[in-house]
């Protein structure tokens, strides 16, 4: 079903060593709101949705899985010269003590990741007026991790990663009023 190339979505770069940086960019690796949650809503939603939108939805769940793959390897390259010391220093000791260097699903506050995240209702509707919301609320969150950074070489992937959000969220409307226009041509006796 899927084809995968052997390089990111979008080339990641760091300048230099930043463990707060990575510990901010995991809510978006294992958060409520960021890429693994994206990509299993989408993808598990596509079983109930109209055949119309169900291409829609595995092509955005399979980019979602993109994007999480660049957020790993972001989080992998502000850490990797990273002492101990460094890690505790930002917050991230306890994160160390439990997983190593390995990631893991969890938010930037260290709560793991949870499947009572994302949501499915069999209502189309009521599905991707979700999926405008999570788009919506990665875009405010990669806004956020850009205005705390001070990193030029990580900003321009957060842009991508941002803008790709602003895009997801315009197909998820456009789907909406798909549905609506297709629902109310429906004749109800």
């Amino acid at each position: 079903m899927w084809i995968y190339e052997k390089k990111l979505q979008y080339p990641v770069k760091v300048s230099t060593c930043n463990p707060t940086l990575a510990k901010y960019l995991i809510e978006q690796y294992g958060g409520a709101d960021g890429e693994l949650s994206a990509a299993l809503r989408y993808l598990n939603q596509r079983y109930t949705i109209p055949d119309k939108v169900i291409g829609l939805l595995t092509d955005i769940g399979t980019e979602e899985f993109a994007h999480l793959e660049m957020i790993a390897t972001m989080v992998y390259k502000l850490t990797k010269d990273a002492t101990p010391d460094q890690l505790k220093e930002a917050g991230l000791g306890d994160h160390y003590v439990n997983h190593g260097e390995a990631l893991y699903y969890q938010n930037a506050s260290g709560v793991p990741w949870t499947a009572s995240y994302i949501q499915a209702k069999s209502d189309p509707i009521a599905d991707l007026y979700e999926d405008i919301a999570a788009e919506e609320k990665a875009r405010a969150t990669y806004q956020w991790i850009i205005n705390v950074s001070d990193d030029p070489d990580l900003n321009d992937g957060l842009k991508f990663l941002r803008e790709r959000e602003v895009v997801h969220s315009q197909r998820f409307r456009e789907a909406v009023e798909m549905l609506k226009d297709e629902r109310g041509k429906k004749k109800v006796f």
